[in-house]
């Protein structure tokens, strides 16, 4: 294994610290106490060393999304006051599938918004859960995309300045998000999908990538098995949440796809990009060697994060220009 075959050190150790649980054995009680307890986690003060600690020019807070059939939590990221009104708007979607937190993206988010600046808003969606799957999830992003939008001057948003931005399933999420927004004539400048998992058809463990990096530090083989088990059940057709499958991938927003190299999903987003492109979708496919699944979800501990959230600002800045 070259050096750059190597995860990064920090991810090592906590990896050699942690002791995988037996995925598909989880009972639903079992898997939503892990869920709760990780998430705690993430959520504490301690796990800033590793998710990185929010730029200081941008205000955070929770608020609510209120649709006719439920209530969403979303994590709101402004910038300081005094940075104008009107500004664009960055959808964001984060990763886990069966667990995760919008917390876990301050970081990310909190540098957006303020040196874009952006009105930037992280959906706390529904997780994946027996009771669930993944189209409820979609909608939740969907949802929360097309309320802030209709009620842009109470967000202090340009409705006509609008990205999308996700992080493994929230890229998948992002995907589909980006695809309605085609369909449905809502405009989208933009679109960022890092460690996209645009495939869960039979064909999703059938990339290299998923024999190369089976039993990657930050994502295994099993785990996706189970996201997968979770997010399509028995019976469910895969295709409608597959965007890597998608009819028609052109007159999409421009992309990025960002894709650490060391990641059992990384064929995911160069296939997907390389999709984007031939249906005339313009795409931009960032590898960054050395990194692992949810890097950028973990700056405290894989370098490149940086690098990626610099690349990652700078083309929205060009994106949501006026």
């Amino acid at each position: 294994m070259t050096r750059t075959e190597r995860p990064p050190l920090g991810v090592r150790l906590l990896h050699a610290l942690g002791k995988e649980p037996d995925w598909l054995a989880m009972t639903a009680e079992e898997l939503a106490a892990f869920r709760d307890a990780t998430n705690r986690k993430r959520s504490s003060p301690l796990a800033r060393l590793i998710t990185g600690f929010p730029d200081r020019g941008a205000a955070i807070q929770w608020q609510e999304v209120a649709l006719p059939d439920r209530v969403i939590p979303v994590r709101a990221y402004r910038p300081s006051p005094g940075r104008g009104a009107d500004l664009p708007l960055v959808l964001h979607v984060h990763g886990g599938g069966f667990v995760g937190t919008a917390v876990q993206s301050d970081w990310v988010n909190s540098h957006l918004a303020a040196r874009l600046p952006a009105v930037v808003v992280s959906v706390e969606h529904r997780l994946l859960a027996p009771e669930t799957p993944l189209p409820a999830a979609v909608d939740d992003g969907w949802d929360v995309l097309r309320h802030v939008v209709r009620h842009a001057a109470r967000w202090g948003i340009d409705p006509a300045r609008t990205a999308v931005f996700g992080e493994s399933t929230g890229g998948l999420i992002s995907a589909l998000s980006a695809i309605r927004a085609r369909d449905s004539g809502l405009l989208l400048r933009a679109q960022v999908l890092v460690n996209p998992a645009v495939d869960l058809t039979e064909t999703a463990f059938e990339h290299a990538s998923f024999t190369k990096y089976a039993h990657s530090p930050t994502l295994t083989v099993t785990q996706m098995r189970l996201l997968r088990r979770l997010a399509v059940p028995p019976g469910t057709d895969p295709r409608p949440v597959s965007p890597l499958y998608a009819d028609d991938l052109g007159g999409l927003a421009p992309a990025l796809v960002v894709v650490p190299t060391l990641d059992p999903v990384s064929d995911h987003g160069r296939r997907y990009a390389e999709g984007l492109g031939k249906a005339g979708t313009p795409a931009r496919l960032t590898e960054y060697p050395g990194a692992t699944h949810a890097f950028l979800s973990m700056p405290g501990v894989v370098p490149q994060a940086k690098a990626a959230r610099a690349e990652i600002v700078e083309f929205l800045r060009e994106a949501l220009a006026g």
